[in-house]
């Protein structure tokens, strides 16, 4: 069940559900706006000739109000908004129409588990021709969020947990790999 506006404010009420800083406007009919933070990561492509999912991916990082993402580019960026969920919500991270329509892709996996607390850690692709000039505090995505059938039994606990600031791929953290070591 997809969550309304009244909902989300009865969540954020009791507690529950946290995404501070908020302004009122920011929640929509059955979302909330989030925003572009100031803090962003892009692959620092001088220090290897190809990525590989047991290395550790070197990162440049750049803290701005503005930044210009090149055509046919991929870069890493922040939310202003530090989010809290329950064990019993789940919520999908969705581009807005408006961003989707200049040519940026907005991702992060597309999901945010139950139990998950941080800053958000979005994955942007510029797919136009043209350089895309992005301003942090302007809105960039919504969170949507649905109500489980039942709380987690195994709420998210993972390597992402309390991150601040755009956090890098942590893939060669995957326990796959730390159990054949």
């Amino acid at each position: 069940m997809i969550l309304s506006d009244k909902s989300i404010r009865a969540y954020m009420e009791r507690g529950e559900l946290v995404i501070d800083p908020l302004e009122p406007d920011q929640i929509q009919p059955a979302s909330v706006d989030i925003r572009l933070g100031r803090h962003f990561l892009k692959l620092d492509e001088n220090k290897f000739e190809a990525m590989s999912m047991t290395d550790e991916m070197h990162y440049v990082e750049l803290e701005s109000d503005a930044i210009i993402i090149p055509s046919n580019s991929f870069l890493l960026a922040t939310t202003v908004e530090y989010i809290r969920l329950p064990e019993d919500l789940t919520a999908f991270v969705e581009g807005r129409s408006s961003i989707g329509r200049m040519g940026l892709f907005i991702q992060n996996a597309g999901w945010v588990d139950p139990g998950f607390e941080g800053e958000i850690t979005l994955e942007l692709y510029n797919a136009n021709r043209l350089p895309i000039k992005l301003e942090a505090g302007r809105r960039i995505c919504q969170l949507v969020f649905a109500k489980m059938d039942a709380p987690a039994k195994n709420p998210y606990r993972g390597k992402y947990q309390g991150q601040r600031r755009a956090t890098g791929s942590r893939i060669f953290m995957d326990q796959e790999l730390t159990k054949r070591k």
